[in-house]
Order: structure tokens, then sequence, then C-alpha cells
């Protein structure tokens, strides 16, 4: 029987690392952190070990491609692929932050879906048979669609939108944003909010192909939100510990291997949740 992986990106601090943890304790087969920095990968790494857990590290940073492909490499050619993936690792720009709103959005798009997209479309060919995906995504996701105009919701809730117009719709996002136009053309003010929409959509978009493309190979993909949850992203205010943000990625992560669903939905509280 082949070692089974799982595969956490972001995972040296906050909700990654209470991820890695919890797989740990419950995961049969290898769980990685991977981080983007080698030494707090590392530091997070010897912390968990502390406590008699077994994570193995590996460096990986989602914004460069080549990071990416080599990682893929590294498990297909090691494992012969990945059992559980989840995509964690994002940024948020703090409510206080004077960075120009052009930037935010270019820069918050980059990491949380055009970075993350890049993992699944070198990660997914390589999920075995009975593979969990899941993407960290927000409630901001629903609360960013809901703030979109009519035709941009009717986009992004339609079951025929394709992977190729969600790029280019957050592509256009972007570029409107870099002009100030975004709000004429039915955008919210919320970079953080529409990289979760898309993000939400993507997984709809992945799981849709998957049931088509690999019907008898049951893996489930969703996107979920682990709630608002006390991290250096999110700061002290927020009424959720890292270990209860972990909860719903997690439970995704270990869904039983006769389980049919979820799958393609968005789940907050394991609980699927209205998009």
């Amino acid at each position: 029987m082949a070692t089974k992986v799982a595969v956490v990106t972001g995972g040296n601090k906050g909700i990654g690392l209470a991820i890695v943890r919890a797989l740990c304790k419950q995961y049969k087969g290898d769980v990685y952190l991977t981080a983007r920095d080698v030494g707090r990968g590392q530091e997070a790494v010897a912390t968990l070990s502390s406590e008699g857990l077994k994570p193995k590290f590996y460096q990986l940073d989602i914004n460069d491609l080549s990071s990416i492909t080599a990682a893929a490499a590294f498990f297909k050619d090691t494992y012969g692929g990945v059992d559980v993936l989840i995509n964690n690792a994002g940024i948020l720009f703090k409510e206080a932050d004077t960075t120009p709103f052009s930037v935010q959005a270019d820069v918050t798009l980059k990491t949380n879906f055009f970075a993350t997209r890049d993992m699944l479309t070198h990660f997914l060919p390589i999920v075995r048979a009975g593979g969990r995906v899941v993407n960290v995504s927000s409630l901001n996701s629903v609360f960013s669609l809901n703030n979109c105009s009519p035709a941009l919701q009717q986009r992004f809730r339609s079951e025929d939108i394709t992977e190729d117009e969600l790029v280019g719709l957050m592509q256009q996002f972007v570029d409107k944003a870099q002009k100030n136009e975004h709000k004429e053309a039915g955008w919210p003010e919320e970079a953080y909010g529409v990289s979760k929409t898309g993000l939400t959509t993507l997984s709809m978009i992945l799981a849709r192909r998957l049931s088509k493309e690999r019907p008898n190979d049951k893996i489930l993909l969703n996107a979920c939100c682990p709630g608002w949850v006390r991290t250096d992203m999110t700061g002290p205010e927020a009424p959720k510990s890292p270990e209860e943000g972990m909860e719903t990625p997690v439970y995704l992560a270990l869904l039983p291997a006769d389980a049919t669903e979820p799958h393609g939905k968005f789940v907050s509280d394991k609980q699927v949740q209205q998009w």
C-alpha cells in the first residue's frame, strides 16, 4: 500500500499550523507543512515535533510557479500523487492599511486567486482516487458576491461559468481597480472578498470538472470558511481560536472514503452554505 500524504499550504502559523497539528493527530499518512519561508516553516515543524507530532516540511511559495511545479513533481515522484490538499495560504490587507486600493486589488488577487489557481492546475492531476481538496475561502466571498452587480452575481452563481471566464472576470476586477473604475463596472470595494468570491467559484467549477472527467475517482473538492479566527492576519478581536478555525477544513479533508458529498460546495461550521 502506498503511503498516503496530505499537503497544507501556508502551514507555518495561524489556521494553517492548527490544520497541520490536527492532521498529524488524525490523518493516517504523512503530513506536510509547507511554507514560503524555510526558517519559519522549520520552526513550526520543530514546535509540533516538541509536542510529539511528526510533520514533514517542504518549502513552497505559491506565488512562484516554478516552486509549484517543483512541488508537484516531488509529490508525484515520492508518493505517486497526493491524497489531501489544503490550499490555506492567503493574504489580507488590514483595514488601517493605507496601501492604495489599486495595489491591494492586484496583490490580494495574485495570491488568493491566481496563485491558488496555479496550485490547483498543477496538483489536481496528481490527486489520487479518493482524494480530498479543500480551498480555504471566507464568508467574505458571499458578502462580496452580494455586493456585486446583478449581472456579475448571475455569472458567479451560474453552473455554466468556465474557468477561462472566471479568470477573465478576476483580471477585469484588477484592471478596473487600477483605473478606479471598479465600482462603475459593478464590483465592490473589497479586494479580499472578491479574491475569495473567485476562489469559491473556482472550487465549484473544478468540482464539476472532476465529476465529469474522473467520475469513478470519488474525489471531493470544496471551499470553506474557517470563521473569523484570531491570527496575525485578522487580529486579536476575532472570536475563534485557530483550533476552532481548523475544524471545518479538517472535517472536509477527512471526509470518509464512502462519502459522496459535500462536493463543489461552500461550507462553514461544517454546514453547506447557500451561494
